[in-house]
């Protein structure tokens, strides 16, 4: 017992003492730990705390913006705002739109060039008209009375200023009244002050810009521009006379021809007539009207020629050369709407050129018909040799000694197969003109049915027959079956359509068709490759 009481009493004595030395301590860990609550080293927050990180902010939602309003339907347009020349007309539309949403973007109206039919002649100006309004009444505060013209000097051109007569001020009163023309050469018109442009569209301001094939509103790749240099092979005979350039086809524009030799450019229509430099006869520079456009031709005294024209062309022009000294290169460009055919080359011209000479000089003495090459090939796949020669009394030198012999018709099944066989072209044509050239006569025909072609055959040719006299006998007005052939020289200054004196040529019957269409099946069939 009284052991254990001892170590009874000693334990708490003993605990108390154990106290006294670690407390201390203790104090020192609460306040280590108490420091340290909620706070954090450099590196990073202390062990056993919470640390509180913030949310990133949330992104910012656009502001919605107020819907606008949609434009109407345009209103009719006005009526023309002058009676001759220049105009303009008005349409408007209305913004429809509620409280809550924007105005509509763009212009409420509308301005349209209206032009009229040419004021008389002695008519005033639409800007002097205006400018005499104020005639002899008083202005700037003085009694004194003017008279006044326009003045073009001024810094806005779309305020009408005026000029004192016989004095050296002007006043300007205000704008001009709309579709005022903003200059005296100038193509743009007044409108509500501003000077504007009229689109190809019409319409004043739009911007719109017609191609360079002078097409409205569409893209820049809708035109083909074609440039070629033309260098056609020089007689080597010395014979000079009409070689074929090229085609200008129609729908042509920006048409410019340039020539830099003693040759002088020559130029026919569709029709056949001349505009430039035909039948041998010179033509003064100037601007020329043909094909519905405004040809302005220039010759220099060195002899540089150009051809100029805005176009577009209405129809096929033929440009040709008349040689005098050999070819150096004629230069040719235009403009088509993509798509539009090729142009041929020289010799592909569809109204083949007259027979060819020296400009002023006598129709040559040689034989009008030139001899063909000794074979020539078919397409139907045979040979045929030269034509013979005009019978007598018949040939071009009997025709201008006025000794005309009596025609000979080709005629029958045999002559008829034989004609259609060996000719390049066959075809029903009418006569539209007669004409007498040198010791030749040429007609012009319109092609209505072909039966046969070798080469490129177009609705207006000229046919050509070596002879004065009426052989074989064609009739302007009437139709005809013909068969001829394609002459070109050895020179290739000709490139003509044939026919021989005695050629086929017979009036067309329904009945002559027929029998032409049957003697298609006798030709002999090409020979396989």
């Amino acid at each position: 017992m009284a052991g254990g009481g001892r170590r009874g009493d000693s334990g708490p004595r003993g605990g108390l003492q154990g106290a006294r030395c670690w407390w201390p301590w203790q104090l020192l860990l609460l306040a280590w730990l108490s420091l340290g609550c909620g706070a954090g080293t450099e590196e990073g927050p202390a062990l056993g705390t919470r640390v509180w990180v913030p949310e990133p902010p949330a992104p910012a939602r656009p502001r919605r913006q107020p819907a606008r309003g949609a434009w109407g339907l345009w209103g009719p347009w006005s009526s023309c705002s002058s009676s001759c020349g220049d105009g303009v007309a008005l349409r408007t539309r209305r913004c429809l739109r509620s409280a809550e949403e924007e105005p509509c973007t763009g212009d409420p109206r509308q301005y349209r060039l209206c032009q009229l039919q040419g004021c008389p002649a002695g008519s005033v100006p639409f800007r002097a008209m205006q400018c005499s309004l104020y005639d002899n009444k008083p202005v700037l505060g003085t009694p004194a009375r003017y008279r006044w013209v326009p003045f073009h000097g001024a810094p806005n051109v779309c305020d009408l200023n005026c000029l004192a007569v016989g004095h050296n001020f002007y006043y300007t009163f205000g704008r001009v009244l709309d579709g005022t023309r903003c200059g005296p050469d100038s193509p743009d018109l007044c409108i509500s002050g501003r000077c504007l442009s009229v689109g190809c569209d019409g319409i004043l301001g739009s911007g719109a810009r017609a191609d360079a094939c002078g097409q409205c509103g569409v893209g820049h790749d809708s035109c083909l521009f074609v440039h070629r240099l033309f260098q056609g092979t020089d007689p080597s005979s010395g014979y000079f006379g009409y070689m074929n350039v090229t085609k200008i086809p129609a729908g042509a524009t920006h048409i410019k021809v340039t020539d830099k030799s003693r040759n002088y450019l020559a130029l026919m229509t569709s029709d056949g007539r001349y505009v430039l430099n035909g039948d041998w006869s010179i033509a003064w520079p100037g601007p020329y009207e043909a094909a519905g456009t405004r040809l302005r031709y220039a010759r220099t005294p060195d002899g540089t020629e150009s051809l100029e024209a805005p176009g577009p062309t209405d129809q096929d022009l033929h440009l040709m050369v008349l040689l005098q000294e050999p070819n150096p290169g004629i230069e040719y460009e235009f403009w088509l709407p993509r798509g539009h055919p090729q142009p041929g080359r020289g010799d592909t011209s569809p109204l083949r050129q007259p027979q060819p000479r020296g400009a002023g000089s006598p129709p040559p003495q040689e034989p009008l018909v030139t001899p063909a090459p000794a074979v020539l090939s078919l397409a139907r796949g045979f040979a045929t040799e030269p034509p013979p020669r005009s019978p007598p009394g018949q040939s071009g030198a009997g025709a201008a000694t006025g000794r005309c012999g009596r025609c000979r018709p080709a005629k029958g099944r045999s002559q008829r197969i034989r004609h259609f066989c060996q000719s390049d072209f066959v075809f029903q044509g009418r006569i539209l003109a007669q004409r007498l050239v040198g010791q030749e006569t040429r007609y012009e025909v319109e092609v209505q049915t072909p039966f046969r072609r070798r080469f490129p055959l177009v609705s207006r040719e000229y046919l050509w027959v070596p002879n004065t006299c009426g052989c074989p006998p064609l009739r302007v007005g009437h139709r005809y079956l013909l068969m001829a052939q394609r002459h070109v020289n050895h020179e290739h200054t000709l490139n003509r359509i044939l026919l021989r004196d005695g050629g086929y040529a017979r009036p067309w019957t329904p009945r002559e068709e027929r029998l032409v269409r049957e003697a298609a099946q006798h030709c002999p069939q090409p020979r396989p490759p």
